[in-house]
This record gives C-alpha cells, structure tokens and sequence, in this order.
C-alpha cells in the first residue's frame, strides 16, 4: 500500500498531518510525533485565517513537528515554523532540525528540537515499521472536507533518543489526516480510540459537527490490512481528566474492563490517554483521545497555548 505523501498539495485554510503514536511494551513510557502542515491547534493560524480575507491564510506558514514524551521521563516541543523552514518531497519532510522520512517500507523520524516554557531539548532517532497498511481515507464530516486515513493501525517503534538519554521498543499507531477548512469550522468536538486485540487493530472514531450531525466509524484491521466496518461497542463513560474535566468515553462491550490507564495529556481543550477496554471479548491496551473544538475557541484558551507552542519563522532568502 502507498504511503501518503509529504508534497500532497494542501489549500489555504487548510492542513495536513502525519500522526504517529507508541507505547513500550512494559508500558511504562509513550510517545507521540505529529507533523503538520497547516498547524491546526495554532493560535497564530487561527489569528492569520482570521484576517486572510478571501484567499485564506497559506497553510505551509504554519507548520510543527510536535513531540511529546510520557512515563517516568516527560518532555514536550510545539514550536511552529514558517514556509522557509519547510521542504518537502513525497518520501521526505523537514521542518527545521526535524525530518520525517518513508523508505518504502518504514517511517524513520529525526528530531533536534527545544521544548517551551521550559526548554528541555529532544534530540534522537524514531522508527515506525507497519505491521499492517490500509488503502484508502475516509471522510469524518458529512461534507468531505475532511478526511481519516488510518495508515498502519499496527506498527512496530523503536526509540532511541540521546536527549533525554532514553530507548524503548513497543508497539505504535500511525495514520494522516488533511481538509481544506479549519476543524473548528465543521467539527464541535470527536473521540477516538484505537486498541490492539491481539488479533486485530480496533478504531473507533466519533465525530459531532457543528450543524449536529453525527458519524461514526468502527473497524477491525487485520495483519494483512484487511478493513472491515463493524457495529460500535457501546458508550463506556470515563472519569473527565483531572486538571482541566475534559470528558471523556471509550467504546467498550463491558463497563467494569473499561478505564484509564495513564492520563497522557490533560489539556482545556484535548486529552491523550493509555486506556484498557473490551473488545471482541478480549481485553485490549490501547490510546484514546477527546478533541472540544469549542473549547479551542474560547481566546483565553488559544493565549494559554502561546505559552507551550511559541512561534520561529525566519524570511527566505
């Protein structure tokens, strides 16, 4: 199966992003890579879009390769970065010090970056090797604006970062979302999940928009990349996480096997969380995310990200 592209072309307003997500096998520490073109939850996006007029803002003058690092070693970076700093070709990103490249059979990601308020830097290697690849996106809103593709719903990570000093083996996630509008525009809020079975990939993927119309998708992924289209499990409520109450509710066929294992990220407006649940009768380990779009449109929340996500951006030569 094709990987998708680095130099897809993504319109004004718009984005594109290659998320990647990993969880140790002794389940101690996590990881999760998001490149971006069009940097979605960017305040400063929000601001050009804002004021763009007609023609829209270019989303290839909001980029980031975001990092975040769980477990008993914590270090984040969200920096954005204007146009001059992005190269791209169909196998190679690179976005300042960071690249991400697919060798036709592996996504190999090398960062060099800081973290801010504090500025702990993340330096090292990343390799996402897919167990199984699916063919085709799907569209998350009714309108097709926006669309899901569930890349490598089983994949192989290996890590090995000098900054921290930090290396682990477990088992990850990648997939690639891209729309032609903002998310705020057509989405209130969404919950995802995704599981390993032991047999299979689980994703669930819940969307509400803005008008009120609902989709939902449930699918079982086998190791040859087969999908199938299932009924949902059934609503499990989840404590909301602790700092900020972001609800959240996974999909579960039993309510007792369903909770939180770590909370990962706990934010106003999102949260990324290790959950356990039932699936197909079996307990399986997986992450979970509660995205509140009008939560993200609250201005003291996108001030807030100003402090975690500052902005470089130098003129082309």
């Amino acid at each position: 199966m094709s990987f998708p592209g680095f130099d897809q072309a993504v319109t004004n307003n718009g984005y594109a992003w290659w998320y990647i997500d990993g969880v140790s096998d002794d389940g101690r520490h996590a990881v999760t890579v998001i490149a971006f073109i069009g940097n979605v939850f960017s305040p400063y996006y929000h601001h050009a879009r804002r004021f763009a007029g007609a023609g829209g803002a270019p989303a290839a003058n909001h980029c980031a390769v975001n990092v975040a690092l769980y477990g008993p070693t914590r270090r984040w970076s969200m920096t954005e970065h204007g146009s001059a700093d992005l190269a791209v070709t169909p196998d190679r990103y690179t976005l300042a010090a960071n690249t991400l490249t697919w060798d036709g059979e592996k996504l190999v990601i090398e960062l060099d970056c800081r973290g801010a308020p504090i500025p702990r830097r993340i330096r090292g290697r990343i390799v996402v090797e897919p167990i199984a690849m699916t063919p085709t996106p799907l569209a998350l809103d009714h309108a097709g604006h926006h669309q899901w593709h569930p890349v490598a719903p089983d994949s192989r990570v290996q890590l090995d970062l000098s900054e921290p000093g930090l290396s682990w083996r477990g088992r990850g996630y990648l997939d690639h979302n891209r729309g032609s509008r903002a998310l705020e525009r057509d989405f209130l809020d969404w919950e995802w999940s995704r599981v390993n079975t032991g047999v299979a990939s689980a994703i669930h993927y819940d969307t509400r928009e803005v008008g009120g119309q609902e989709r939902h998708y449930a699918l079982r992924i086998d190791s040859a990349g087969h999908v199938t289209h299932v009924d949902a499990a059934d609503w499990q409520r989840l404590p909301s996480t602790p700092i900020w109450r972001m609800p959240r509710h996974a999909r579960s066929e039993r309510r007792a096997s369903t909770a939180v294992r770590h909370t990962l990220e706990d934010t106003p407006f999102y949260s990324r969380s290790a959950i356990v649940t039932q699936i197909d009768g079996r307990k399986s380990h997986g992450v979970h995310e509660s995205l509140s779009l009008a939560r993200f449109e609250n201005p003291l929340v996108r001030y807030l990200l100003r402090c975690k996500m500052p902005r470089q951006s130098r003129r082309k030569a």
